[in-house]
């Protein structure tokens, strides 16, 4: 039989006991749920064809190809320079953000100290001590009188000598060492579940920056709409109080009555009711811009100064494939990775149930004169290999084990349910989308209509076939398709908004 020289199977060694850790390791291996059969997805969304837009622009393929880089800044199709720099602020200055950047380093912090259990753990330490021991103690104090007397047996030359000092004093250096062989990869299932919570909180920091983002669109474009709808009603109020005046004027000379003018006069004060309403919408937008960017009202007034009109979305929301929501969305990345951590729990609780081995070990010098103290005969040490393994414990272990795959269990189901509130929220969102577009055509076509009714009633009017109550009529419902029409331009951006906030992605700026 050959026999390998000794340096080569030192060598050798490491790799061999390597390979018999890593064979040792138990725990059921981690598959991620989109990659197993149970979790069945459309090929396409039920509703991603209604948009008119994007029919007429056939841009089937460009759909196809996921959301990719039209997902990143895609606000910038409103072509709106504050809401850009809004954007870009708030996701520096937001508070709840910069808590959850915190909550990554904490997650970081707590990976490494489960993984420092990896490698041995060594402690330094020196000192110097002085010490006296009893001369009454029953153990020690024979040995720290003098002889002579009380052992008349011995020997006269002894005299009155003792064993022992009963005072020392002196100087030590030395390390204890240990380190725990994770022969079943226990601890590299905790750090494998620590990395995962890391993951986690980077997923809920992307997540929020979603929210949040979503959340200054949407206050950005209410506080625009209801500052527009202001001007629209502005001058509709003076369009009435302009039609009330004439009537006035009819009921004097006696050829109109006083419902005319009561008519009027509600009408007038009904529109008039509308002021008050837009400018709390206007102040409570205003007021959460505030908030979310951590500014006073009177910095968001500046930065609303340079905006007077409601931006319009360009191009379309290329909604690609449900498949893409599996890695784009946060709540299903956040429910995959909660089903990856808890399937290393899992691996936890059966390593548990397995011996644990230990090496420990304490080299040091020690000498009662700092002179001899790094001396070679001052050098002495202690090691030791032992075994920890809990045989009987009532079942706590195997009941652990069966918690942790019940929780298991649950996360995949929660991960099946998160895929499902998906799919039924971005099909809604979709088929609001085309609905909006839609119902944005139609007021498109009323307020054609009302133009031309306002020309055709100021055309009979300079020709004296109508008097000019039917202009200011005209007038006055065409001003309420203007208004109709901004109310339905302002539901079709928050729409494309919620289209793009379903389809996930990273809304980050930088």
């Amino acid at each position: 039989m050959t026999h390998l020289p000794l340096s080569k199977t030192l060598r050798l060694a490491p790799l061999a006991l390597s390979l018999f850790l890593t064979g040792c390791a138990v725990g059921p291996d981690y598959q991620q749920p989109y990659q197993q059969p149970m979790v069945t997805m459309a090929e396409s969304y039920l509703y991603a064809d209604l948009s008119k837009e994007e029919k007429s622009m056939n841009d089937l393929d460009h759909q196809k190809q996921g959301i990719g880089q039209a997902g990143e800044r895609w606000w910038y199709q409103f072509g709106d320079t504050t809401l850009n720099t809004m954007i870009e602020d708030v996701q520096h200055q937001n508070i709840p953000l910069k808590m959850a950047a915190e909550r990554i380093k904490m997650a970081n912090s707590y990976k490494s100290v489960v993984a420092s259990f990896k490698v041995p753990t060594v402690n330094v330490g020196a000192g110097y001590v002085n010490y006296q021991l009893s001369q009454n103690d029953s153990l020690l104090g024979p040995a720290l009188n003098p002889i002579g007397d009380s052992a008349p047996m011995l020997p006269p030359e002894l005299g009155s000598a003792t064993l022992l000092d009963n005072q020392h004093d002196g100087g030590f250096v030395g390390a204890s060492i240990a380190w725990e062989l994770d022969l079943f990869g226990r601890i590299d299932h905790q750090t494998n579940a620590a990395q995962i919570r890391v993951e986690q909180a980077q997923i809920y920091q992307s997540g929020l920056t979603t929210l949040l983002t979503a959340d200054v669109i949407h206050n950005y474009l209410q506080y625009l709409g209801a500052q527009e709808r202001m001007q629209l009603l502005e001058a509709n109020i003076a369009d009435q109080e302009e039609t009330t005046e004439l009537v006035k004027k009819v009921v004097r000379s006696g050829y109109g009555s006083d419902l005319d003018l009561a008519q009027a006069q509600a009408m007038m004060a009904a529109t008039r009711s509308l002021m008050p309403q837009l400018e709390i919408a206007q102040q409570v937008h205003k007021q959460r811009l505030a908030t979310l960017l951590g500014e006073s009202l009177t910095q968001i007034d500046i930065r609303l100064a340079k905006s007077d009109r409601l931006p319009t979305i360009k191009g379309v929301v290329p909604v690609g494939l449900p498949s893409d929501l599996l890695t784009r969305r946060p709540d299903i990345q956040m429910a995959e990775r909660e089903v990856a951590a808890i399937n290393e729990d899992v691996a936890v609780a059966v390593a548990n149930r397995y011996p644990k081995f230990f090496l420990t070990g304490a080299p040091g010098v020690s000498a009662s004169s700092f002179d001899d103290l790094f001396s070679s005969d001052s050098f002495g040490w202690v090691g030791s290999a032992g075994i920890s393994w809990n045989v009987f414990d009532g079942g706590r272990g195997e009941a652990m084990v069966e918690l942790n795959e019940a929780r298991l269990n649950n996360a995949v189901m929660g991960y099946q349910h998160a895929v499902d509130s998906a799919m039924t929220e971005v099909d809604s969102l979709l088929f609001a989308y085309g609905r909006s577009q839609e119902n944005e055509q139609s007021i498109a076509q009323a307020v054609a209509s009302s133009n031309l009714a306002l020309k055709k009633a100021r055309s009979l009017y300079n020709a004296g076939l109508i008097d000019y109550l039917s202009v200011l009529d005209a007038q006055r419902q065409q001003r309420a398709m203007e208004d109709r029409q901004l109310a339905a331009r302002l539901q079709a951006a928050q729409v494309t908004v919620g289209v793009y906030k379903s389809l996930g992605g990273d809304w980050q700026t930088q």
